[in-house]
């Protein structure tokens, strides 16, 4: 292709409205232009781009049995209400009416299309198991659209729903698929962890996720340098600090805390760690009729999801203290508390003695509270707290680290989940009626376009891996008025063109306008072709991966070329 026929253009300042590394070049680069929101048209380069990540991750599904299918993007509300999901899920999901007045869903993942198309086909054991597949349009309704390609509302996305007559079978294939999902990373130059995940909105008894380790990244992961534990914050677990030998109980006292409401100003108002007091969170849970109060460790963050998955429902944080005879900043666990409301205490609380916890009136706590002695029923204790740097290892002890992460993608054990609430049922040998299960496993395209560039790029533009760039040759032409470079430069391009993806500057601009441009086109392989590299029959060729420059005989040129893409992982 010729530059000078390339629809769009490349910036040369950074946009006002890019925060991130790969919104940054997506932009300058020409890759992306916006459109609303969260939603992008994508340039030729992206497209191609694009393509090549989608024919990757076709080659590796199709090698597991994977069959490719295509589900429409708008379907009838009814699929999701009867999976549950049309009520459950927020205003994320993009609910609209159709000139009949029936109500549709904008599908933002495709579970209950999957399941309406399984159940169509698959009536027999002998059908299973099996595997579909798509690369489709979603639209997540997005309030906190980010970072370009990172956090949209429009996206294309790999989905795919496998359907099995047992869990071993389910446990077998999702081995497999994760063990595939390795191998996509790898091949489009992604180095990814991956980890334990919550299932979050997808329901289900497990989950990973494959995260590129990132300071852009929105997620918190836990990783234990020693063993190599991974999960992400929000099912990340810590070994509880053994409390057993600590000093003699004391009695309680009541101590005036004039103003004190924060753990903070507490511990510096008696002189104490904050690890030595009681934060209480009141929260409304969609699913109880009273609050719910979790009492927790005053250094520590009660862990949302956790708490969700404790007491199977969505929660808020409780603002209206009062309405229910709360008194803010003073909360504190008693007889009188567990009896009026669904109370929640975390596992860092356990055998904890001697602790500062709110006496339940205006500017009073009490001291010397333990759990055991101080409350005359018996309570639980459960884990629902954010697990912080330092925190103990589950596995092996050692000091955890918090790092941040960009998922690049997902797999489910779903379960019976979404079979069993839309009534999929096959016939088993034996003649009865049963309900098969699933597992799903989802890429976002967009996002491992972002993810390349923020885990690939210099101070001038991405460095597109091998596979994945959008042509593998860029050929520079310095001064075409010279007749020499022209004729060479078009030689080349010729020449390549048979072999190789190749985009030839041929336009009338300085050398470094066209540098410029290569560098955010990131194209890996560089030939420059100047009149003074001719005079001495060479060219000059640079590798974008570190810039490597050298000079090669201008008849060499096809063969260097051929040896540079020679070991280009999983072909290019």
């Amino acid at each position: 292709m010729l530059m000078s026929n390339l629809f769009g253009e490349r910036l040369r300042e950074k946009p006002a409205e890019a925060k991130l590394i790969s919104h940054v070049y997506l932009l300058r680069g020409g890759y992306i232009r916006p459109v609303g929101s969260g939603i992008y048209s994508l340039l030729t380069p992206c497209v191609r781009i694009q393509q090549k990540i989608e024919k990757i991750i076709r080659e590796e599904m199709d090698k597991i049995g994977g069959q490719e299918v295509l589900l429409p993007v708008v379907v009838p509300a009814e699929l999701w209400k009867e999976s549950g999901r049309f009520s459950s899920v927020g205003s994320e999901l993009l609910r609209l009416t159709d000139r009949a007045n029936r109500d549709m869903v904008l599908s933002m993942t495709h579970e209950e299309a999957a399941v309406h198309l399984a159940k169509t086909e698959a009536k027999s054991y002998l059908d299973y198991p099996f595997m579909i597949y798509q690369i489709q349009t979603k639209f997540r309704d997005e309030p906190r659209a980010r970072g370009g390609l990172i956090r949209v509302r429009e996206f294309t996305m790999k989905d795919a729903y496998s359907f099995h007559t047992s869990a071993e079978d389910l446990d077998e294939y999702y081995d497999k698929v994760h063990k595939v999902y390795e191998r996509i990373f790898e091949r489009v130059g992604l180095d990814v962890v991956s980890i334990y995940s919550d299932t979050g909105m997808m329901g289900g008894t497990g989950a990973h996720e494959f995260m590129l380790l990132s300071e852009a990244g929105e997620d918190s992961i836990i990783i234990c340098e020693k063993c190599g534990y991974k999960a992400n914050m929000e099912v990340a677990t810590c070994r509880q600090e053994d409390h057993s030998a600590d000093s003699v109980e004391e009695a309680n006292e009541l101590v005036h805390t004039p103003g004190v409401k924060s753990i903070e100003d507490l511990a510096k108002f008696l002189n104490i760690d904050e690890s030595r007091t009681v934060k209480a969170v009141a929260y409304c849970a969609d699913d109880l009729k009273s609050p719910v109060i979790v009492f927790i460790r005053g250094d520590l963050q009660v862990n949302e999801a956790k708490l969700r998955n404790l007491i199977k429902s969505e929660v808020n944080e409780l603002n209206d203290l009062q309405k229910y005879g709360l008194v803010p900043g003073f909360i504190g666990p008693s007889d009188e508390i567990l009896d009026n409301f669904k109370v929640v205490i975390d596992s860092s609380l356990q055998n904890r003695v001697n602790m500062v916890i709110g006496a339940n009136k205006p500017d009073y706590h009490v001291k010397g509270f333990s759990f055991f002695r101080d409350l005359s029923k018996d309570v639980e204790f459960n884990d629902v707290s954010k697990v912080k740097e330092g925190q103990l290892c589950p596995v092996c002890g050692d000091s955890l680290r918090v790092t941040r992460g960009i998922e690049m993608g997902n797999i489910f054990k779903l379960g019976s989940k979404y079979t069993k609430s839309m009534a999929m049922r096959y016939t088993d040998k034996d003649g009865t009626q049963k309900t098969p299960i699933m597992g799903c496993y989802g890429i976002g395209v967009g996002r491992l376009i972002a993810g390349i560039i923020e885990a690939s790029h210099d101070d001038f533009g991405p460095i597109w891996p091998k596979s994945v760039a959008p042509w593998q040759v860029y050929i520079c032409a310095l001064n075409l008025s010279e007749d020499s470079v022209r004729e060479k430069a078009q030689e080349l391009y010729g020449s390549l063109s048979g072999k190789f993806e190749v985009l030839l500057d041929d336009r009338k601009i300085s050398a470094g306008a066209q540098f410029a441009d290569a560098d955010l086109l990131g194209i890996p392989l560089r030939i420059i072709v100047s009149k003074r590299n001719l005079e001495n029959g060479q060219v000059e060729v640079v590798m974008r991966n570190g810039r490597e420059s050298k000079y090669i005989n201008y008849g060499e040129v096809l063969a260097f070329v051929g040896d540079f893409y020679k070991f280009c992982f999983g072909g290019c």
